[in-house]
């Protein structure tokens, strides 16, 4: 439970960025931008100077990219990292992940996401973005990145594990409960004690969770 307010570092190399995002952000009262940075090289000293609870980094900036200031934050100790970026650079958000970043959100997200993605991150749980594509979720889930090694196995039950795929498979609770033959109902239960279980937020984290941890595999079909 947050009892004080999440220091936060933002780092881009745009203005209006970083004024937006700190105006939204300073409309929560749990949350505190303790210093700005245009590039990765000022990024990285602010988060010596400050040590941040959450750093939110663009990946494209002048001189240290976002990148690599992650990769130099995480080596330092810093593991609460959040990367900020544009659909296109797919590849780039799988570097930032496997650089050390714990979760990225679209630069154009709501008010609501980000601070979902803050505070998830804050307890060191992974955050994928609402507007993960599939193939993102391919390429990350073929990547270095696993955050789930570090944490104690999870057990689902049989129907758990049969909801888990088709949510994999990108199917609606309507489409679920026909398939399985339960209540809508029923499935919106069972889809809310997976996401728990999960600790995720998104149905991007259920894939790749899923996928990490051997409960769906990539060459399954519908």
């Amino acid at each position: 439970m947050i009892t004080e307010k999440i220091r936060v570092v933002i780092a881009d190399d745009h203005v209006l960025v970083r004024d937006g995002l700190h105006m939204l952000l300073d409309m929560d009262e749990g949350i505190e931008i303790v210093a700005e940075a245009s590039n990765g090289k000022d990024m990285v000293q602010m988060a010596r100077q400050y040590s941040p609870d959450v750093v939110i980094t663009d990946l494209m900036m002048p001189g240290m990219g976002g990148i690599e200031a992650i990769r130099e934050m995480y080596l330092s100790g810093l593991r609460r990292i959040i990367a900020l970026s544009f659909y296109e650079s797919e590849p780039l958000i799988v570097e930032a992940l496997e650089a050390g970043a714990l979760g990225y959100i679209a630069k154009n997200a709501q008010r609501g996401e980000i601070i979902e993605a803050i505070k998830t991150v804050y307890d060191f749980y992974p955050y994928y973005s609402r507007s993960t594509s599939s193939r993102l979720i391919r390429l990350i889930s073929n990547s270095k990145f696993n955050p789930y090694t570090r944490t104690a196995p999870v057990l689902f039950s049989e129907k758990e594990k049969e909801i888990i795929r088709l949510i994999c498979q990108e199917k609606s609770s309507e489409e679920i409960s026909q398939t399985l033959l339960i209540s809508k109902r029923t499935v919106d239960g069972l889809r809310a004690r997976i996401l728990s279980k999960m600790n995720v937020k998104t149905m991007a984290g259920v894939a790749i969770y899923a996928i990490k941890n051997a409960i769906y595999f990539l060459d399954e079909k519908a």
